[in-house]
Parts: C-alpha cells; structure tokens; sequence
C-alpha cells in the first residue's frame, strides 16, 4: 500500500496542533516529570538502543556514508548517558513559560508588561543524530510546545526507539503522546510537506547540511530558525600565552571533525607564527591533518607532509573533515577583518593575555558566539548551560547562537486595568 505523505502530514500536523494546547496550559512539575521518566527510560533501555544504532549503523557502511556522518550517527555510551542528563538538566532550569515582566503603569492607570509563552508547534527536521531526537523533545516539553520531528533516514531504526520512550514518559505523566511525533517515513517528500504546512506548523528548526538549508530557504512557508554553515576561526594574537594557543587550536580542530562548532580556518599574528605553527603543525600531523597556507605560512611550514597552497575558496569551506585553512595576518585588525569577511557568523575566537584586544574581538567580530581563550567547541546548548540546545542559529532574528528555552518561546503583551476605558 503506497502511503498517502499530504494526508499523512496532515494528520500529524493537527494532532500536533491540537496537543500544542494541552502543553501551553501543562504545570512545570507534570512537564518536569516526563522528562524524568524519558531520562530513566534512555537509562534503563540503553542496549535496545545501542542495537538499533548498530543497524542505522551497519545501513550506513553499506551505502558509504562519510566518516564524518557516521560519527555524528553514532550512538556511544556516553552519547546516551548525555541525553539522559541533559534532560536532567532541562528540568533543573526553570520554566520560563507565566513568566510576565516589565510591568509598569501608564497615566491611564493600566499596568503594561508581556508574558513568555510557546512557539506552539515546532518542526524539526535534522539528519544523522539521533541525539536531537532527545534533545528537541525535551526543550520542546519544557517550555510547551509540541514538536514534529522528521530525522535523517540514516537514523530511522535509531529515532523511532527513541520515540517510543518518549511517548511513554510523555504518557505516564499524563501529557499528550502527540506532544512529540516521529515521522516514521524516510520519504524525501514528508519534509516537502512538514515545511508548508503554515495552519499547523509555527517554526521550523532545520538541523543539516548546507544543501537541506538552502532548499528550505526557498521552499518553506513557515519561518525557520536555521544557520547555513560554520566557519569558525581561532586567532592566535601575538598576546597569546603558547600553551594556551597550541591545547586551544588543537581542539578547536581535532576534537571532533564533523560539528558545526569545529575551526575551520587558523588565523596567526604575524610577529608569533615562526615560533607558534611549527608546534602546532607537529600536533596536526599526529592526527593526520591537511593544512591548507597561505603563502607566508607555508614557507615556515615547508616539510609539512601535508601542506598544500590555500586557494580563494579555502577561506570560505566548512570542511567537517581533518582539512585546516592556516592563515598568517598582521594582527588584530586583520584578524577582524578576515573573520567578518569569511567567517558564517557561527563562532570564532581569540586567544590573547592582552584584556583590550580581547575586549575588542568581543565587540566587534559579528556572530553569534564569541570567545576569548577558549576552544569553539564549547558552542553548544549543552556546554553552555541551556540542558541541551535545538539547534545553533546564525541568524540575528528570532534567536542567535545556541536555541534552548527561552528561544522555544515567544512574549505577549498583557495589560492589567480596573476598569478603565479610553478617553
């Protein structure tokens, strides 16, 4: 029987809907209890899960998919004791949905201020990590949304054991099973529906490649909290304390090669970069990394077994593999100017003792994280201290950097009055 994808968005579009009313009204204990049960259940049902990645797993060696996604597929122990804990951590935030703030009152007597509530029903559409499938659903809970989430077919197998627990905690603390839904079809179509379905649908968030934004920016008619790309930088300024900036530098790359939050291109003072990138670039090699130079950085990194020349294009990829563009500037202003030119407004950093040019770089590099001695990587909802994030957002409006709670909601005028009316 061929599966009717309109009808079937359709129906999990109103279901979604109808339970988004259930949530925005649900109390923080009833909310903060799912969570739990969801939490103890990834716990207890960790070797079901385990096995039902090994065959998302064993799926995707057969059909070739890169080493860079079939890390990001991969379900480890520590990945399922994070999702378990970031769920403990959601509920240990408080619930940011009532809350009203700046109240004032007017000549006319009524006192003006607005409230945080729900998005409603947010769409979340990701490929090859099966941990969003934990984190969306808990974010969305908390702050009272109902979400449709519509995972890679890399990780069907994954996802929807993931979804059954879910819906058990969700029902066992008498919350709507509809609060959270699967799209159990890996038909490319379900995504063409999930994205026009405005009636039904408030945000959605899209977590994938850079091919899966740009077709939503032209198909979607809902609004999307999205970022295109990371290209993020660490800039070693002559300030730098060398220690810092070789355990820096190498996490920021070698950490993990497929996250969003990687570096992607080394910007180094000029007056330091002698003594800084032959010590780096013995690390590199111990990982095995391409460094891609300019000119300047490849004649003090001659022997390197693999250097190759930049090219114009290097300054602007999102590699998401063991690939580094390595670039030598004058210094800080340089270091700006290459970042807001290049850089997807996702993260870079500085590594600097100096307090003003740190200062400097926290005012004037334009994205949506910014740091100073610290490796990129720690651009997550999770590291940050949000519980865990739906997703990373370059964007300036409606949320900017990491999405956790307060980014699933929305505020609202409220007025209080005793009777006045309008002269």
């Amino acid at each position: 029987m061929t599966l009717n994808i309109e009808q079937y968005m359709t129906d999990i579009g109103q279901r979604a809907r109808l339970a988004s009313r259930a949530m925005a009204r649900a109390d923080t204990a009833i909310k903060n209890q799912a969570l739990l049960l969801i939490a103890a259940a990834i716990r207890r049902d960790a070797d079901t899960l385990r096995a039902a990645n090994q065959q998302d797993l064993a799926a995707a060696r057969a059909n070739g998919l890169s080493e860079a996604l079939l890390d990001r597929l991969t379900l480890s122990d520590k990945a399922i004791a994070t999702m378990a804990e970031g769920l403990e951590q959601i509920v240990a935030l408080a619930d940011p949905i009532g809350e009203i703030s700046n109240m004032k009152f007017r000549p006319s007597g009524i006192q003006v201020g607005q409230m945080r509530v729900p998005l409603g029903v947010i769409g979340i559409i990701y490929e090859a990590r099966p941990n969003v499938t934990v984190d969306a659903a808990g974010l969305c809970i908390k702050s009272g949304n109902t979400t449709i989430l519509r995972g890679g077919s890399e990780a069907i197998h994954c996802n929807q054991a993931l979804a059954k627990l879910v819906k058990q905690g969700l029902a066992e603390a008498g919350l709507p099973q509809d609060a959270v839904q699967v799209v159990e079809t890996t038909d490319r179509a379900a995504v063409g529906a999930l994205i026009t379905m405005p009636e039904y649908v408030d945000v959605i968030v899209p977590r994938g490649g850079k091919g899966l934004i740009e077709r939503l920016i032209k198909e979607s008619k809902v609004p999307m909290i999205k970022h295109l790309d990371g290209i993020c930088h660490v800039y070693i300024d002559d300030k730098a304390d060398l220690q810092k900036a070789l355990d820096i530098a190498f996490n920021a790359k070698c950490h993990r090669y497929g996250t969003c939050n990687t570096m992607e291109t080394l910007l180094v003072a000029n007056d330091i970069a002698a003594e800084v990138l032959p010590q780096l670039a013995a690390l590199y090699q111990t990982k095995e990394v391409e460094l891609r130079g300019d000119a300047a950085s490849c004649h003090i990194l001659a022997g390197y077994p693999w250097l190759k020349a930049a090219v114009q294009e290097d300054w602007s990829t999102e590699y998401l593999a063991p690939i580094l563009a390595v670039k030598i500037v004058s210094g800080l202003d340089e270091a700006i100017v290459h970042i807001n030119t290049y850089s997807s407004q996702h993260t870079d950093a500085i590594v600097s003792e100096d307090y003003s040019r740190a200062m400097r770089f926290l005012r004037e590099v334009d994205s949506a994280s910014v740091m100073v001695n610290a490796s990129t990587r720690f651009a997550d909802g999770f590291e940050y201290g949000l519980g865990a994030e739906i997703g990373i957002s370059n964007d300036k409006l409606h949320a900017r950097g990491p999405v956790g709670l307060e980014g699933l909601t929305s505020l609202k005028y409220v007025v209080l009055g005793q009777g006045q009316v309008r002269q």
